[in-house]
């Protein structure tokens, strides 16, 4: 039987990459059983946003590495298996969207989540449980 491996450290808590400046500001991820949730840490900064109405993106781990192999330009990306886009405006921006919801990255955020996706700092490996 396969099961989903996390990467380190091996906290089921939200996680950034280890290329963010101050953790205030960044794609957060965090890995439950087979799903991956993707949240912008801006949300919460805002005192009149409610925690319970969070904008929280949930695909699957498989979903999620094709989406990766994807953003990073992998040759051997497989065709998406999901809803999980990204657009980048003129101004550098980056959408990253699923079904209704859309969260949206500064320049400086995204390249941080890019460079600790180049790492593998994000990746879910299948493993023999």
């Amino acid at each position: 039987m396969l099961t989903t491996a996390k990467h380190q450290p091996e906290s089921t808590g939200w996680f950034t990459s280890t290329r963010t400046n101050n953790g205030n500001q960044c794609v957060e991820v965090r890995f439950d059983g087979d799903a991956v949730l993707i949240r912008d840490s801006k949300y919460r900064r805002n005192p009149e946003h409610r925690p319970e109405a969070e904008p929280i993106i949930t695909v699957s781990a498989s979903e999620w590495m094709s989406f990766l192999a994807l953003v990073l330009g992998r040759n051997d990306a497989a065709a998406p298996t999901g809803d999980l886009t990204t657009h980048t405006a003129p101004d550098g921006h980056t959408a990253l969207r699923h079904r209704e919801i859309t969260l949206v990255y500064t320049p400086g955020e995204w390249s941080a989540f890019v460079a600790g996706a180049r790492d593998g700092e994000f990746d879910r490996i299948p493993v023999s449980g």
